[in-house]
């Protein structure tokens, strides 16, 4: 697929750009090989949407952005410059203008909420011993014990930034929603995705962690939307 965008991919909270360690493998075996993954700062939407610009504009070319959890705050915040070409939710917040993810959570709080803890510095953290049940419950005990120690936290306040202009207003979508989901709420996710009018919505019986239980299901829809 050498006529193919680049693909910049977007973690979440409470992960780093390593998430995505499942799924760039099969994106470089099916010819996706411009591939970027983005390490936020996580310490508000400004920020982590300022270094998305930054990578955007280091490609000088066609991009697609995929998001997984807050990721997709972010490329929704970050996705209007023209070079652009698309938007990829996974499991993922997709804000309006003018709304936040923390306002979207606590309209329909997820169930792994209470495993949520500020530390005394203002970083969000899932407790290490319950991380695993509520983050990646479909994901072997020791994978998800690698997740949990080596979990990057927010900001708290990052949860309360708001969205100037969705890009997904003016740009294709795709949204994999994951119905298992114990930190997005899937009745959230569905509400997001349905306003978008994606291109295409899959289902999948995943934990919050579908890009890694799932990555499969996952690259596929990113090369569907490749060739969309």
């Amino acid at each position: 697929m050498t006529d193919a965008p680049t693909i910049i991919l977007v973690h979440g909270f409470w992960g780093g750009a390593a998430h995505w360690a499942g799924v760039i493998p099969l994106l470089h075996q099916a010819g996706l090989t411009k591939l970027k993954a983005v390490e936020m700062p996580l310490t508000s939407l400004a920020d982590d949407a300022e270094r998305t610009r930054k990578m955007i504009a280091q490609v000088g070319g066609p991009v697609l952005l995929v998001g997984h959890s807050y990721g997709g705050a972010v490329i929704t915040e970050a996705g209007t410059p023209p070079d652009v070409v698309g938007l990829v939710y996974i499991a993922a917040f997709a804000p309006d203008a003018g709304e936040s993810p923390g306002g979207i959570t606590q309209a329909n709080p997820p169930a792994g909420a209470a495993a949520i803890a500020p530390d005394s510095d203002g970083f969000l953290w899932i407790a290490q011993d319950q991380y695993h049940a509520n983050f990646c419950q479909d994901l072997p005990e020791d994978q998800a014990l690698v997740m949990a120690v080596t979990q990057k936290a927010p900001l708290g306040s990052t949860f309360g930034d708001t969205i100037s202009q969705p890009a997904w207003k003016s740009k294709p979508c795709w949204y994999q929603l994951s119905e298992q989901d114990r930190m997005i709420a899937p009745a959230n996710q569905e509400m997001m995705a349905s306003r978008m009018a994606p291109k295409k919505l899959i289902r999948l019986a995943a934990s919050h962690a579908s890009l890694a239980s799932q990555p499969d299901a996952v690259a596929a829809l990113i090369i569907e939307a490749v060739q969309g």
